[in-house]
């Protein structure tokens, strides 16, 4: 995998989180925060963190975050500074900006002035943990667009014994099967023959009506 450079800022809980996953991966991480306590703690999980204020233009632009794969802008509390760092990120001509948005509205300026991708942490985890809730074989959930998502259903006792031949699930439901966990094991891209157990995670790919479809019909 090759290694990449990643420009976080904002060094809040989302912040700190991205870097340090990132950097668990291998990854080139540099952190800017204004906030000079915050910037030393981050010694432990960045290549390099800096004090700065991302809201002017000539601090930005010597960051030369245009050299990054991605800039990834975690300020959330204090949106004016989320939106101007935005703006003038994207007026540098940066070609990756993905931002933490506070609530709608903040949402909507950030599409406005050219967000690459707009991330609701606490919303995205709120509708997952719904989902899990709404159905005891729901083990997890995840929205790709606003009618498909992946989910994680738990086999029953419904189809074990059975191959993915026969449950047909592609051209019965319109799905596609894009793994199985078995116990610690993972399977990518199973193969027809592949038989299902009690208890196996079946990941599925799938316009959301025709996933509920499967969930009821065959779990």
């Amino acid at each position: 995998m090759r290694k990449k450079q990643f420009l976080i800022i904002g060094l809040g809980r989302f912040g700190t989180s991205v870097c340090k996953e990132l950097y668990k991966h291998g990854h080139d991480v540099v952190a800017v925060d204004e906030d000079e306590e915050k910037v030393e703690d981050a010694d432990g999980f960045t290549n390099r963190a800096i004090i700065a204020d991302t809201t002017h233009e000539k601090t930005l632009r010597s960051l030369e975050p245009d050299s990054y794969d991605a800039v990834i802008v975690a300020i959330g509390d204090h949106i004016q500074e989320s939106i101007l760092t935005t703006l003038l990120l994207k007026e540098l001509g940066v070609q990756k900006v993905w931002v933490k948005a506070r609530n709608e509205q903040h949402h909507r300026v950030l599409e406005k002035i050219g967000a690459d991708r707009i991330i609701h942490p606490e919303l995205d985890m709120g509708i997952r943990i719904a989902h899990s809730l709404d159905s005891d074989k729901v083990i997890d959930y995840v929205e790709i667009s606003v009618d498909h998502s992946i989910v994680e259903l738990i086999a029953t006792k419904k189809i074990a014994g059975k191959t993915l031949a026969k449950l047909n699930v592609r051209k019965r439901y319109k799905c596609n099967i894009l793994g199985i966990k078995s116990g610690k094991s993972l399977t990518i891209t199973p193969m027809p023959d592949d038989v299902l157990n009690i208890g196996d995670i079946i990941i599925v790919l799938g316009e959301n009506r025709d996933l509920k479809k499967l969930e009821a019909d065959l779990l």
